[in-house]
């Protein structure tokens, strides 16, 4: 299975965090969306480092409430084919009709997109693609449904793509959004997409795969361990690393250490708006307020003091660790392709199912 990091890291401009543009040497999956990548000036890079997904993002589109033009779509793929291995239908979210067409008007212009079947979408749709085309998406998972809902969605679509006497596929399939190992491992994607690696290093968070017979263990639900010296779960057990057991918080130490990484040391103190910050020193939280909403200029407003770099106090920490751990999750992926079988009530437990 490809696992293809999506989402911006850095903060906002691809390619700002130095340790993505490292691991891009080892031939890093990743997933830009044509919507994003316009609202960035199409920023693209322009050397062939990564393994490169380019979406339509009509999912972000749709709830930005803007319109993604066809032709300049197609427009764009054409001008980097050179380094895009692979693109998708431009899908019309709500409407399989309507996204069938744009697969066809791009097909009409000499492109290859991947198709696109939704949640929602008629059971007819899937059926065609299956049958007609040898890669294709599933999506429509990312918001708003159940975990339920994105079981037995996905427990359908899998009957009619492994619908062979050995249950093998029919067709290659990327999942959109998946950000549950338990989907991951569940099904057998040729490859996936997610935003967890940034979404969660922004949280204040890391993932920790889980430690057995002294290995470490990623085909079970990893850990996510608040790690961040601002994370509100400071003081929730077994929530934050602070708040671990003796035994778990050694856990995560000797995995942090053998990756390269220390939490880092901060300290805080209350000054008022008009205090000057130190190289090391940042504001920890948003300007003071009064009642009425105007700014209040006498209030007192957190700072944080940088005493050591770590991924308590950097997201760009964060979101490397995070890389890494996908990875060599990645790594550790039964090889595709494999047989669609349910697994049993014990193994479903284990995954988090």
């Amino acid at each position: 299975m490809k696992i293809h990091l999506a989402g911006v890291p850095g903060g906002g401009t691809t390619g700002d965090c130095k340790r993505e543009r490292e691991l891009n040497s080892l031939f890093v999956q990743r997933l830009w969306t044509y919507y994003w990548l316009i609202k960035d000036k199409g920023n693209m890079k322009k050397d062939k480092t990564v393994e490169l997904f380019l979406d339509s993002g009509a999912f972000s589109a749709k709830y930005q409430n803007v319109k993604i033009d066809i032709h300049k779509y197609i427009a764009f793929i054409q001008e980097n084919q050179n380094i895009i291995d692979v693109y998708a239908n431009l899908d019309e979210i709500g409407s399989a009709k309507k996204t069938f067409e744009n697969q066809k008007i791009m097909e009409k212009e000499g492109l290859t997109p991947l198709p696109v079947y939704h949640l929602e979408d008629p059971i007819d749709y899937l059926h065609y693609y299956v049958n007609n085309y040898n890669y294709i998406c599933i999506g429509g998972m990312a918001r708003g449904a159940t975990a339920n809902i994105r079981t037995e969605f996905l427990d359908e679509c899998f009957k009619i793509v492994c619908d062979t006497p050995d249950k093998l596929h029919k067709c290659k399939v990327h999942g959109f959004g998946l950000t549950s190992l338990a989907l991951m491992l569940r099904y057998p994607w040729y490859s996936v997409d997610s935003t967890s690696w940034v979404v969660t290093g922004r949280m204040g968070s890391i993932y920790i795969p889980r430690r057995e017979y002294g290995r470490w263990i990623y085909d079970k639900n990893s850990w996510k361990i608040a790690i961040s010296s601002r994370s509100p779960s400071k003081e929730d057990k077994n929530r934050h690393f602070q708040t671990l057991s003796k035994q778990h918080q050694k856990l995560v130490l000797q995995y942090l250490d053998e990756k390269g990484y220390k939490i880092g040391k901060s300290e805080f103190k209350k000054e008022k708006q008009s205090y000057k910050l130190k190289e090391n020193e940042r504001w920890a939280e948003k300007k003071p307020v009064k009642e009425d909403g105007s700014p209040d200029k006498n209030a007192l407003r957190k700072v944080e003091i940088i005493i050591e770099d770590g991924l308590c106090n950097r997201y760009q920490l964060r979101d490397e660790l995070n890389i890494i751990y996908f990875l060599d999750l990645e790594k550790t992926m039964r090889k595709w392709p494999w047989p669609y079988k349910l697994k049993s009530g014990e193994e479903q437990k284990n995954l988090g199912l």
